[in-house]
């Protein structure tokens, strides 16, 4: 009786400089979810909105704003994770493109940030061009997953 066993194939890669970058812009991507928090909590303190209160049912104008800041940090933190896997997935075979996608993001999501802090929620739209970085990076991961299964 013959047995054989198929042992799956392995395909390696080696880490380059621009591997380097995409590490570089997730560790910059913390920064950017700090410094929105921090905005947060000193909303929190300028309009006297206390914890565990994520939101203010009010409806002036303070706590219309508070509520954007929150909003605007919240809902970073929401796509937070889909940022994070593309870029990851998309800088194993193209870490150049994948890293010049997460800057365009994290810059779009500075500006979402910011026009949704003004306390005028359609503001926010300014940052959308974010979404590019995100589908190149996108487009990177797709084509990372594609060629490792083709190889």
């Amino acid at each position: 009786m013959n047995l054989s066993i198929n042992t799956p194939k392995l395909i390696t890669f080696t880490l380059s400089r621009e591997h380097g970058l995409a590490a570089g812009v997730a560790v910059s991507s913390w920064f950017v979810l700090q410094y929105m928090g921090v905005n947060v909590m000193k909303a929190r303190k300028r309009y006297n909105i206390e914890y565990p209160k994520l939101y203010t049912v009010e409806s002036d104008q303070e706590s219309k704003t508070f509520n954007c800041i929150q909003r605007g940090h919240q809902h970073s933190l929401e796509v937070y994770p889909e940022f994070l896997l593309m870029l990851g997935l998309g800088s194993i075979r193209y870490p150049l493109i994948s890293s010049v996608g997460g800057v365009i993001w994290l810059v779009g999501r500075i500006v979402f940030f910011r026009g949704y802090a003004t306390g005028h929620a359609e503001k926010r739209r300014y940052g959308s061009f974010g979404y590019f970085g995100l589908f190149t990076m996108m487009g990177c991961a797709i084509k990372s997953i594609y060629d490792l299964i083709r190889a």
